[in-house]
């Protein structure tokens, strides 16, 4: 059985991750998982998402098939009592799957995908589920279906790429209240697995990133390669009592919410990889923000180095008109906020006017070319003048601390 979950966590507290970390501990009795559980981040942009809009997955392995329907109503009442219900956006959903056809492997791969990358509505994924007469129980408006399911097919299809992340959940009188990790510690597991675990700590910025700030369940979490890489690292850390810990297969640092597409194509609320020239310049604006104007063929798209990404916009001030890049991030009111971006070809001349007795001819009005104010020389073109950048062509990203989920570090790169 193939059981999926979404949605029953709030943005002051609760966690889907933990849910299912309780339920494979009451679950234990009726067989065993089959693999690693999963835990999917779904379509970083949509506006319901409580926090990280993660959707987990897990596959037990029955003992007995006559369990099916106690381990059912075990997962219906768990939800029961420990989601959210009060918070406007919580609407959990949850979805058991048994005796999968090829024909619901085709339409999940397929469905799972788009909830990634695409915005869904609430009818696609009861039209799945009618259809395929998969055993689900949503609440409230039952949004919570379309992560359940989606995580769910995930489990099912497998991932094209994934990592890992070890969980480690506080003790329930521990919520609420400061986190208490040895800061040296951290730094010292992060030292001793790096590159195989990352976005622990934010070296450049000095901070450990890899705690929340919620008052949810969560203590920690340590993402990596592998397995072995978490577990390490976790055997480093020193912090107050954890209470349980798991380690989940995941889509994080992935990629995999980008598509690769035309800037004539792009739609709000998704995540892209486009390649153009820049045609407007860097500027800053309030707060710290720095916007540039990127062009394809025609179509013009503004891109956006918000303040949180920190060192990042000093790159991104360093680059010109002409220069040639990938961007990648997701489309928001019509601006694309920066992930990471890869300069292709940086433009190294620039027209300037001419220089004569040392100094800059001036202009004699439009296309009348220039006068030497000294001598009186009289030039009719510009002058293609070399340049010198402080920027080289490459891969460059946003620090640990402004890293969404799903976004791929250059770490991971071959």
């Amino acid at each position: 059985m193939i059981i999926g979950l979404d949605d029953t966590d709030s943005r002051d507290g609760m966690c889907t991750t933990y849910l299912l970390a309780v339920l494979i501990e009451k679950l234990k009795a009726f067989g065993s998982l089959k693999d690693y559980p999963l835990l999917i981040r779904l379509n970083p942009n949509i506006k319901y998402k409580t926090r990280g809009n993660a959707a987990l997955a897990m596959e037990l392995e029955l003992k007995d098939r006559n369990d099916s329907q106690k381990v059912m109503e075990i997962v219906i009442k768990t939800v029961d009592k420990m989601a959210v219900f009060s918070e406007e956006n919580t609407n959990p959903g949850i979805v058991f799957i048994e005796n999968p056809t090829p024909d619901l492997k085709n339409d999940l791969s397929a469905f799972s995908l788009r909830a990634v990358q695409d915005v869904l509505e609430i009818r696609e994924a009861k039209e799945l589920l009618i259809r395929h007469e998969i055993s689900h129980k949503g609440y409230k408006n039952e949004r919570g279906l379309i992560g359940a399911l989606a995580a769910a097919g995930f489990s099912l299809c497998g991932l094209p790429d994934h990592t890992y992340e070890l969980i480690a959940y506080r003790e329930q009188k521990k919520c609420g209240s400061l986190r208490e990790i040895n800061p040296a510690t951290v730094w010292s597991a992060d030292a001793a697995t790096r590159p195989d675990t990352w976005d622990t700590v934010d070296i450049d910025n000095k901070r450990i990133v890899f705690a929340p700030h919620s008052p949810d369940p969560i203590l920690f979490g340590i993402r990596g390669k592998n397995e072995d890489a978490v577990r390490i690292a976790f055997s480093i850390i020193k912090s107050e009592p954890v209470e349980r810990y798991i380690v989940y297969r995941t889509n994080q640092n992935t990629d995999m919410h980008l598509i690769n597409a035309k800037i004539q194509e792009v739609k709000n609320d998704r995540s892209y990889i486009l390649s153009g020239s820049i045609s407007k310049s860097p500027r800053t604006i309030t707060g710290g923000h720095i916007i540039f104007g990127l062009s394809e063929d025609g179509a013009y798209i503004e891109c956006a180095a918000f303040e949180p990404t920190k060192g990042f916009r000093r790159i991104i001030r360093e680059l010109m008109k002409g220069d040639e890049i990938t961007v990648f991030g997701s489309v928001k009111a019509d601006t694309l906020n920066l992930e990471k971006i890869r300069v292709n070809r940086l433009n190294m001349t620039q027209l300037r006017n001419p220089v004569c007795c040392e100094k800059r001819m001036k202009s004699m009005g439009k296309r009348q070319g220039y006068r030497c104010e000294k001598c009186g020389t009289i030039k009719k073109e510009q002058a293609i003048e070399k340049l010198s950048r402080n920027i080289s062509e490459g891969f460059y990203e946003v620090p640990p601390s402004a890293r969404r989920h799903l976004s791929k570090p250059l770490i991971r790169f071959p």
